[in-house]
């Protein structure tokens, strides 16, 4: 009998202990964006998740290795299931093919949770992208998993996409009915498995989703556009556009979720009911999204703000424009400014307009409940990234992982090309952790920073936009050429190519801290105590003597003012002399 090797991977299947409270994710197709590449975006957004970059390189697995897979929420071990034979190198969440997968967790119903299974949502992100070389392949492998070892989470909502398609995929629990085998004389879960709907994003047209599942009724199958789970050979036609559980709808009946005919099923009525929470939470966040790229959402306000009487949003739509990553980057930076819903507009903004609110989401106040907004923009955001993959290029060169650590309003979107050799030691796993500080690290560096813009937002934002800015638009300008000169390597040597992007996104990466490190000393010089000292061009003034020029006392807004005076009468008024 040949010796199992265990292969224990904490770092990227639970490096630190999480809760996937709320994401939000982006999907772009090929005639939706501006050069042609397809592109999927995520937010990990939870108080404990530290922001590092996973990485594995591809790996030849003797007959008998095993895998030791754990919860993502609370790093507690699961199982253990068998090795491919190879798996593929992964950066982040994107493979060496080009294969990038990003989730959103919708919880649904809570009595379909499975206490039986071992492989949980963030397992099935890691284990496809080491075992699949396509979207659809992703699919199947998620597919084939759950319905073999069981599958440990509440609902998910799945972001998977690859040079040429990108899908969403919805997948929900079938809880736990014990039952005892009657050869093994052991109970096992007789409800193992999962239903799931996948669905191809139409060339041209964009779909996002945010903590909720999006997926409302589709096509059953026909042979051509849409299979289910038991003809998985037919996935692979380029004509299928939907993929779903073969018991996607009979398991709903045999649970009285749903009586009526096949073709009115409502993947996201029946296993996720939608009510006020999952409008305003999260469908707000995927109109915010839509809002930025298509004249007519307005007709869904109502909706998305929590009218749930209202007509739905559509699964995708057209954009006006072209997007770009740099599109998807700002979209991850909204607040809802410029709606009616602004959160730099009402009191909760405080003196200085910040957008951020701090937890719980909902609070009561004599009885009655009350709430935060909750939008795309978040302080508790370990890390987010936009998958940009071109199929023009070798998969190497044409797969950029554009990853960013902490808020993504005050991060800056770094380029990693899917087919480097190594992680910048900045972005490393290992690098310090959520309880653990390091100032190498690009999370504290960046979360340094981020601590000056809670505090004086309207006073720093525009110090801090405009060395974010000219990095991303320094990097976006830069690609074309490092692209051009990594595929003239390709030619003749593929090491060589890549190690040049290997070098490339390691200097960027380092740069970027730096430059982040400098900017966060810039900050506190420039506004400590609640002054504003003088400078010109990034310079302090000072006096013909040496001596620092007088920093200027801001203090705050008439707004705020007359807040202050609404709730304090005449306390503070100055007494007439």
């Amino acid at each position: 009998m040949k010796k199992t090797r265990i292969i224990l991977i904490l770092s990227i299947f639970l490096a630190i202990p999480s809760l996937s409270e709320a994401c939000t994710n982006y999907l772009v197709t090929k005639g939706a964006s501006a050069d042609g590449s397809t592109m999927v975006s995520y937010a990990a957004d939870s108080h404990i998740r530290y922001g590092e970059l996973y990485w594995r390189p591809a790996a030849d697995w003797p007959e008998g290795s095993m895998i030791t897979l754990y919860d993502r929420g609370t790093a507690k071990p699961l199982g253990q299931i068998p090795q491919p034979s190879h798996t593929y190198q992964v950066i982040g969440f994107m493979n060496e093919h080009q294969v990038a997968i990003g989730e959103t967790t919708f919880g649904g119903r809570s009595e379909l949770e499975d206490t039986t299974g071992i492989i949980d949502y963030g397992s099935l992100m890691f284990l496809a992208l080491q075992r699949a070389k396509t979207a659809r392949e992703a699919i199947q492998v998620i597919g084939e998993l759950v319905e073999k070892y069981g599958y440990a989470s509440s609902g998910e909502s799945f972001s998977i996409g690859d040079p040429n398609e990108v899908w969403i995929m919805e997948i929900m629990g079938k809880g736990t009915r014990k039952v005892l085998d009657k050869k093994t004389k052991k109970m096992h879960n007789a409800n193992k498995g999962a239903v799931w709907v996948a669905i191809r994003i139409p060339d041209g047209y964009i779909s996002a989703h945010a903590n909720h599942a999006r997926i409302t009724t589709f096509p059953l199958e026909n042979g051509t556009t849409s299979v289910s789970s038991k003809n998985y050979q037919n996935i692979f036609n380029p004509e299928v556009e939907v993929i779903y559980a073969h018991d996607v709808i009979s398991f709903a009946r045999t649970k009285a979720y749903f009586s009526g005919p096949d073709s009115e099923f409502s993947f996201s009525d029946v296993y996720a009911p939608l009510d006020f929470g999952a409008a305003r939470f999260c469908e707000l966040r995927v109109w915010a999204m839509f809002n930025h790229v298509n004249s007519g959402m307005q007709k869904y306000f109502d909706y998305a703000a929590g009218a749930i009487d209202k007509e739905r949003m559509p699964l995708y739509i057209k954009p006006d424009r072209k997007l770009s990553p740099q599109d998807l980057m700002q979209f991850k930076r909204d607040y809802l400014q410029g709606t009616d819903l602004d959160m730099t507009k009402d009191v909760g903004a405080g003196p200085f307009g910040s957008p951020y609110r701090w937890r719980p989401l909902t609070w009561d106040y004599k009885g009655e409940e009350y709430f935060n907004e909750r939008v795309t923009t978040t302080q508790q955001t370990g890390f987010s990234f936009v998958a940009q993959m071109r199929s023009w290029m070798p998969d190497p060169i044409g797969g950029i992982f554009w990853f960013g650590v902490d808020d993504a309003g005050s991060t800056v979107y770094m380029p990693f090309y899917c087919g480097i050799l190594k992680v910048p030691h900045s972005v490393a796993e290992g690098n310090g952790d959520m309880l653990t500080y390091s100032e190498t690290s690009a999370f504290w560096v960046f979360n340094r920073v981020a601590q000056f813009k809670y505090l004086f937002y309207n006073r720093v934002m525009p110090d801090l936009k405009k060395v974010q800015s000219e990095l991303e638009n320094k990097f976006a300008a830069e690609i074309p050429e490092i692209d051009a000169k990594a595929m003239e390597l390709w030619k003749t040597d593929q090491d060589a190519a890549r190690k040049y992007i290997t070098t490339y996104c390691a200097n960027t990466a380092q740069n970027t801290v730096d430059s982040w490190r400098k900017l966060g000393e810039f900050l506190l010089v420039k506004y400590m105590d609640g002054n504003v000292k003088q400078e010109k061009d990034g310079k302090f003034l000072r006096n013909p003597w040496g001596y620092p020029e007088s920093p200027s006392f801001p203090g705050y807004t008439d707004e705020w003012k007359r807040e202050v005076i609404e709730q304090t009468g005449t306390k503070l008024k100055t007494p007439v002399k």
